[in-house]
Formats: C-alpha cells, sequence, structure tokens
C-alpha cells in the first residue's frame, strides 16, 4: 500500500485498524472506500465488492466526530465551506463524505454536525492509466476533451495520468483543481508525480482559475474536473479562444445526457473535438467508448 494511503489509514480507531490488516493483501490494496456508521459494521469496497468489518456498535457518534476532526488535523472551521457541500478533500486527495446533523445559515447549509457516516473515498496514482485514451488526446495537438460516467468511474484517476504524459511529452499543462483531488496538493506540494511542466491552482473555482492560469502560466492545455455551472462554460469558452486546449469531466452515461446537460450547448457546437465514456464494468476506469465529433453533423 501506498504512503499516501497508509497516512488515511493510520487515522482510523485501532480497532478497525486491526480488522482491515486482516483482510486479503490484494484487497488491501485495491480498495476503493471505507464507509464508516453509527452502530454498524464498518464495510470496505474493492473492486466492486463489500468487505464487512465484525465490529457492531463499537462505531459510536463520539468516535465519527473525534475520527472527523483527526482526519481535518483538528482544523474543522477551516474547511467549514467544503463541509456545508457534505464532503471535504484531505490530504493526499481523498474525498471524505459526511452525513449527520445539518445546520443551516440564511436559509443554506452551514455545517454538519453529530457525525452518522463518513464515507473515505481513496485517491491514488495509477501510472499509464490514461494509455487507452492518449492516442485520442494527442495526436501531435491536443484534442479538446470531454470524459464522461458515472460516479467511481475513473474519471479523476485518468486525468491525473493524462496530465503527467502530456507533461512528459514537453506540453505546458495546468491544472485548475478546485476540490483538490488531481494533484492532492498538501504544503504546495502534489501527492503524485504530474510531470515537470505541471503547474497547479490548488482549491481554486474553476471560472476563476481557468482565466488565472491563461493569463498567468501559459499552458498548452488546461485540465479540470467536473464542470457543470455556466461560469465553467464561459471560462472555458475564453481557453479556446485564446488557442489553449482543455481537457474536463463531467458526470453522464451518453450522449443524450450530455446533450441535455448544462454544457449541452458546448457539445452541440463541437467545442470539445474527442468525447470519452468510461464504465466501472468490468473494472474501473474501462474505457466504453471513444467518440470524435469532427465531422459530425449538429444535432447528430
Amino acid at each position: 500500500m501506498d504512503n499516501n494511503t497508509k497516512k488515511i489509514i493510520c487515522k482510523l480507531p485501532e480497532f478497525i485498524q486491526t480488522d482491515m490488516a486482516e483482510l486479503p493483501s490484494s484487497v488491501m490494496e485495491s480498495f476503493e472506500e471505507v464507509r464508516l456508521k453509527v452502530f454498524e459494521n464498518t464495510i470496505v469496497i474493492s473492486d466492486g465488492r463489500e468487505y464487512q468489518l465484525q465490529h457492531g456498535s463499537r462505531v459510536t457518534p463520539d468516535l465519527l466526530n473525534e475520527l472527523l476532526n483527526k482526519l481535518l488535523d483538528y482544523s474543522y472551521y477551516a474547511h467549514e465551506e467544503e463541509l456545508s457541500k457534505g464532503y471535504v478533500t484531505i490530504e493526499g486527495g481523498h474525498r471524505v463524505g459526511i452525513c449527520g446533523r445539518v445546520t443551516l445559515k440564511n436559509s443554506k447549509v452551514h455545517l454538519i454536525k453529530d457525525v452518522s457516516s463518513l464515507n473515505i473515498r481513496r485517491s491514488r496514482q495509477i501510472i499509464d492509466a490514461s494509455q487507452k485514451i492518449v492516442g485520442a488526446v494527442c495526436t501531435g495537438r491536443i484534442s479538446n476533451t470531454l470524459i464522461i460516467s458515472p460516479p467511481k468511474c475513473g474519471k479523476t484517476t485518468i486525468l491525473r495520468d493524462l496530465a503527467r504524459v502530456l507533461s512528459n511529452r514537453g506540453f505546458r499543462v495546468g491544472i485548475c483543481d478546485e476540490r483538490s483531488e488531481i494533484a492532492g496538493c498538501y504544503n504546495g506540494q502534489s501527492s503524485y508525480d504530474l510531470g515537470r511542466r505541471t503547474d497547479i491552482l490548488d482549491g481554486c473555482p474553476k471560472a476563476e482559475g481557468i482565466i488565472m492560469l491563461i493569463r498567468a502560466m501559459s499552458p498548452d492545455v488546461i485540465i479540470t474536473d467536473e464542470i457543470g455551472k455556466k461560469e465553467d462554460v464561459r471560462a472555458i469558452e475564453s481557453a479556446l479562444c485564446a488557442g489553449v486546449s482543455i481537457i474536463t469531466t463531467i458526470h453522464g452515461n451518453s450522449y443524450e445526457d450530455i446533450c441535455n446537460s448544462s454544457i449541452g450547448e458546448l457539445v452541440e457546437n463541437r467545442v470539445f473535438d474527442t468525447l470519452i465514456f468510461l464504465s466501472a464494468n468490468p473494472k474501473t476506469g474501462t474505457v466504453k467508448k471513444i467518440m470524435k465529433l469532427a465531422g459530425m453533423k449538429k444535432g447528430a
């Protein structure tokens, strides 16, 4: 298991660490999530299968609240904005989903307290995860690329590897990492090898970050994750007008899904040259389809 993951595992309660150590090594090497719920057995998900740890009621509300504070290095209030969205990204780019009692401020979600369940989603680097799509993305020039899939199909892992590959091929890569998941930055340093020509804006909203990278770092390509807001669309259009390629992702299952999404106009206007559809079947990161839009009629 990589050191990035070990740092997270060592923060779990000792009895959970002990139970996890009894799982087959193959499970621990490839696990994707650790799901903890009050008064229930903890579940480890690996390669799409569930493994229940048998400790039951020892997972108490106090234990989950303490664990969350530990994962946040006891800087709970420094993460208020993220917590209001139901998750927080911690050191190493791991995302922790949170459920519990919601507190409101000005009729909007402010914090989640009295934690009832946590979902620790593991972030890791898989070298050559993008191998099957690199040829479609980079054919002398970098294609404007949209990666589409439901959650947990490997979009971010593939983006991470694309950044490394393109950077090592001599392209200047800018990453706008709004959720701190692509680069997993901690104290200004990425947790992963993203290539020596890669510059990272960590924790910056995409709409602002894309423009900042264009003005400050003269990238050949900007990589970002999970677009969808109207401001994101405008920032992408600005990048393309500046001659900067875009590689990004969106949740969806089909071409029809994205045409009906908030970025449908970009897709139908052939702003993206290449669409890549991922699946978790038979395994995470499976390339289901590569669609080249060049030459296709609008509305096809």
